[in-house]
């Protein structure tokens, strides 16, 4: 096999593997896919009071699995007969685009600096009801964009256009972006992986985010061994 088409493999191998994650698309009936479910559901009854609509999904450091728990939560509510919307806010290192295999020419960036309306920058993917706001190019200074009156301006946009927006944002220790997020909108989710995770950086997250007021809703644990005999019951 020569250089070139070995590189073009392991990029197709790469997008596969990113494909596969999606469990709650391709496998609606397994237990990882009721599991989000079931986060859907604790999510619909965390507010009495007050509907939530926008969520920031993110966690302590890299690599914990959030931008796959971002997907498959979406999956789920759209499944539900929501309009969902997922933005990709991790400016620094974008994976949506991966994960659906949409173009990534155009996204947040364009619309953040005013050059193309989010209605026209906003594509659709072949999940029903799940459309994707992509990065688009990187910038090179997130935090400034992400704290823009234009970004405010975005997320009210979105909300008008769809019933449910998530964004999946950077990790909280490595810098600001999800801090600046989380006071804008309803609901944060922290993202965790077993025996990775660290406990006291999940502490430090936690105080940075209250700083920040905002709402956290609950932790998602990944990579937990299960045992598959707990689910026979109801197989």
């Amino acid at each position: 096999m020569t250089r070139s088409r070995q590189k073009v493999q392991k990029k197709t191998n790469s997008r596969n593997k990113t494909q596969r994650h999606l469990i709650a698309d391709l496998h609606k009936h397994s237990p990882i896919s009721e599991q989000y479910r079931t986060i859907r559901t604790n999510i619909e009854f965390s507010s009495v009071d007050k509907e939530l609509r926008s969520f920031v999904v993110t966690s302590a450091g890299p690599g914990e699995g959030k931008s796959t728990s971002v997907a498959n939560l979406a999956i789920v509510m759209a499944q539900n007969g929501n309009t969902v919307l997922i933005v990709d806010a991790d400016m620094r290192r974008p994976t949506a685009h991966y994960t659906f295999n949409l173009a990534n020419t155009r996204g947040l960036t364009n619309v953040l600096s005013k050059q193309s309306l989010l209605e026209e920058t906003v594509q659709k993917t072949n999940i029903n009801n799940l459309s994707i706001l992509t990065c688009g190019p990187i910038p090179p200074n997130p935090a400034e964009l992400l704290n823009s009156q234009m970004m405010e301006i975005m997320m009210k946009e979105a909300l008008a256009q769809f019933d449910i927006v998530f964004f999946d944002a950077p990790p909280v220790m490595a810098v600001t972006d999800a801090q600046l997020l989380a006071n804008k909108v309803d609901g944060t989710i922290l993202v965790t992986s077993s025996g990775k995770t660290d406990k006291e950086e999940i502490i430090k997250t936690k105080e940075l985010l209250d700083k920040t007021k905002a709402n956290i809703l609950g932790v998602i644990l990944n990579n937990k061994p299960v045992d598959e005999k707990s689910y026979y019951y109801y197989s």
